[in-house]
């Protein structure tokens, strides 16, 4: 019994920092005995199967073989397909009528507490808008994430310190569920 996942990799190919080809991904990802390996943009996103049931697992195993084959470090999460399915169903916002650049979630590698988020008051960054989900946060920015102050508000590293957290946009999200779907 195999799981499809999709592994999302933090802050690889930004800017020329931390290089990591998306064939040398694939070839990597196979060369750990994972099946059916394709990537998805240039910004860290694979989907493969597995037949390991346990994400953390197969997110170390990526971290540390991306680190030894490329000298850096890349935090990842790796999610298996139900739970993008899960997180998709759940968004808080009209997705269907919103522009992909309006809504992003950020994954996290663990459930975080609404306590971290006290210190981001909503009302300040109106009309932009978050909520947070299982694992992750549904960010809406009416005007594009590049130009977001509540993005910038929620990218304090204090507020996830020991969670590892990647973004993505709701095209991309939607796109890993269809490359997921079993």
């Amino acid at each position: 019994m195999t799981t499809t996942y999709a592994a999302l990799l933090r802050g690889i190919n930004v800017s020329g920092h931390k290089r990591v080809p998306m064939a040398d991904l694939r070839a990597l990802l196979s060369g750990l005995g994972h099946g059916g390996v394709v990537t998805y943009l240039q910004s860290g996103n694979a989907v493969f199967t597995s037949a390991s049931d346990d994400e953390n697992a197969v997110a170390r195993e990526l971290e540390q073989a991306i680190e030894e084959r490329f000298g850096f470090s890349v935090e990842c999460v790796v999610r298996d397909g139900a739970y993008l399915r899960a997180v998709v169903d759940a968004c808080p916002f009209p997705a269907d009528t919103l522009e992909g650049k309006q809504l992003h979630v950020t994954f996290f590698s663990a459930p975080v507490d609404p306590g971290r988020l006290a210190s981001v008051d909503p009302a300040g960054y109106l009309p932009e808008e978050f909520r947070l989900g299982d694992r992750a946060l549904y960010l809406y920015a009416p005007n594009g994430l590049g130009r977001s102050k509540l993005a910038e508000a929620l990218g304090r590293p204090a507020l996830f310190k020991g969670v590892t957290a990647t973004s993505r946009n709701w095209n991309t999200v939607v796109k890993l569920v269809e490359l997921t779907r079993d």
